[in-house]
């Protein structure tokens, strides 16, 4: 029996073998797939097929892209919001500009800024009982300085 393109490349498909060991399996089988594919899978030749490295990389960056788009950074002065960003474009502004980052969260610490991180839903995060207590230690400090200078003993 003949042994065609189409077999050989179905088998190699199915099986996910090269066209030589394709074709001489199918050789063995007489052109028959089925026998063919039961061969390799009593010989344990069958090999699964691979899933490319860069699509589940890519899948898990896009996963925790999404996460970090769900929360939101929130920076406000006197319950007015200055700033509200999505967590993923400040995380890349903060790594291409650390410097420029640093002097920011000084600024908005000392101009008694309040920064929170929110969930998409609303809700706030543990974090930002933390923040709040370095905010008002910070601002406390920038209070007695400022008192200092305006009040010289």
């Amino acid at each position: 029996m003949d042994i065609t393109l189409e077999q050989i490349d179905l088998l190699k498909k199915r099986a996910n073998i090269g066209y030589k060991e394709a074709k001489e399996v199918l050789e063995k089988c007489n052109g028959n797939i089925v026998e063919a594919l039961a061969s390799l899978e009593g010989e344990q030749k069958l090999r699964p097929e691979k899933a490319p490295c860069s699509t589940s990389f890519f899948q898990k960056v896009k996963a925790f892209i999404a996460r970090l788009n769900q929360i939101s950074l929130v920076i406000s002065q006197n319950e007015t919001t200055i700033l509200n960003l999505p967590l993923a474009p400040v995380i890349l502004f903060a790594i291409i500009s650390l410097p420029l980052t640093i002097i920011a969260l000084a600024i908005a610490l000392f101009t008694s800024c309040k920064i929170r991180f929110k969930k998409s839903n609303g809700q706030d995060y543990d974090i930002n009982k933390s923040i709040e207590s370095v905010g008002a230690t910070v601002s406390n400090f920038t209070q007695k300085v400022t008192s200092q200078i305006n009040n010289p003993q």
